[in-house]
């Protein structure tokens, strides 16, 4: 087993808009400056193209050159509706409706002149725009049909030109629209992948915090433990010592007192006495005063705890850990009568016990697992059992799979302790992992 570095599943793209998805995205967020250039270009050349078949139609004073003003004049008023109503961008519906009122006036200006064929070339992209791949493709198709029908309808030769213009002007819309498309989707995987790399750096700089924050709270824990917590205990051992040694009265020292009072011409000696009782009285106090002052630095200890054992013992937590361990039906048990450990205890065993289990969970392929915390006269054990695939111990020295730090990381946390830690396994035969760790010997009070 070994602690395994953490991946994270990076989110599948979002497939590129196409057809009446692509309004839709487009409004669903403020228009890049290409996107915005490519619009205002088709409505440039829509309009330009219509002003050009109007601008014939009048100074070449062709027959129907009314008709053919009106219906240049139709068209553009049916697309500057159609632009400016967010419901034919929202709606793939109304898109085909409001495609298909532009169809019919350019088909009424395809019969009043054939420079309406060359509207044709920005019906394409509208087609490709608003409406799903392949039935803009099918709209194109169609459009490039209704142009050449329409310049033969008004050209008494035939020439190849008259069917290939249209048809390439569809294929290169066709293919200039699938090239934006892929260009879109690359953008949109790497937009994601930074907002991606962004929100992980975050993450994993919120975890260094939160990591840092812990591993110093546990340091002030041990320190304050070990250092003044213990130089407590020897203040009140000491001045324990010295309250019974003035609280006893030697019977020498009685004869000598009424040695020193009878040459004295009687003086009296319970001065003394009243000394012994006032230095009691002031050891006593502080004795008080360090037995307050010890109960302050456990508290502050226990306030340095892992959040995992503030709300209860270490049973409770490891209960807690064996309920939300993922993948794996594991138990805790514990065993023997439960004592009060310091909170350096605490905090080891516990992090032991999530560091086996998650290796439990990330590497063994186990189906069951099994913690138990057991109480002895002089020392607490920690076992974690799992039945998973095992491990060489002696081939990965120690460390776990591939060399790892897991098993390293617990080690070095028991030993810190004076404690002991085992692993057993094999390949095939589950883990077992052991801690032990002595039980500190209490002052007496």
């Amino acid at each position: 087993m070994e602690s395994a570095r953490t991946t994270r599943r990076f989110r599948p793209s979002r497939p590129a808009p196409t057809g009446a998805d692509a309004p839709t995205a487009a409004t669903g967020r403020s228009l890049t400056p290409v996107s915005r250039v490519l619009r205002l270009c088709l409505h440039a050349l829509l309009f330009g193209l219509l002003a050009l078949a109007a601008g014939r139609a009048v100074t070449g004073s062709a027959p129907g050159a009314g008709w053919v003003v009106a219906a240049c004049a139709l068209l553009a008023v049916l697309y500057v509706a159609g632009v400016r109503a967010p419901v034919v961008h929202r709606s793939p519906g109304a898109g085909a409706l409001w495609l298909a009122g532009l169809g019919a006036a350019w088909a009424g200006l395809l019969v009043v002149s054939p420079d309406g064929l060359w509207i044709a070339f920005p019906l394409y992209f509208l087609e490709l725009h608003l409406l799903r791949l392949r039935w803009g493709v099918a709209a194109v198709a169609l459009t490039a049909c209704a142009a050449i029908a329409g310049f033969l309808g008004h050209s008494s030769t035939v020439t190849p030109g008259a069917f290939l213009g249209p048809l390439i002007g569809g294929a290169v819309a066709v293919a200039t629209v699938l090239g934006y498309q892929a260009l879109y989707r690359e953008s949109e995987r790497r937009r994601e992948l930074i907002e991606e790399l962004i929100t992980t750096r975050a993450e994993l700089a919120a975890a260094e915090r939160g990591a840092g924050i812990l591993a110093e709270r546990e340091r002030l824990a041990r320190e304050i433990h070990d250092t003044l917590a213990q130089g407590l205990s020897s203040i009140q051992l000491l001045l324990r010592a010295a309250e019974r040694s003035l609280g006893e009265a030697p019977p020498q020292a009685g004869r000598d007192a009424d040695e020193v009072r009878d040459a004295g011409g009687g003086r009296d000696a319970g001065g003394d006495d009243e000394g012994r009782a006032a230095a009691l009285g002031h050891i006593a106090r502080a004795r008080e005063a360090a037995q307050d002052n010890l109960a302050e630095a456990r508290r502050f200890v226990r306030a340095l705890s892992p959040p995992d054992l503030e709300h209860g013992s270490l049973a409770a937590a490891l209960e807690r850990l064996c309920v939300g361990a993922p993948g794996v039906r594991a138990r805790f048990s514990p065993s023997g009568s439960p004592t009060e450990l310091p909170t350096p205890y605490e905090v080891a065993l516990l992090r032991i016990a999530q560091s086996a289990l998650a290796n439990v969970v990330r590497h063994a392929g186990a189906g069951r697992a099994e913690i138990t915390l057991t109480f002895m006269d002089a020392s607490v054990t920690l076992d974690i059992v799992d039945d998973g695939r095992g491990f060489d111990p002696a081939a990965t020295g120690g460390g776990g799979d591939g060399g790892g730090f897991g098993l390293p990381a617990m080690r070095s946390r028991a030993e810190t302790l004076g404690g002991t830690f085992t692993v057993e396994s094999a390949p095939g035969q589950g883990t077992a992992v052991a801690v032990t760790l002595p039980l500190p010997v209490e002052a007496p009070r």
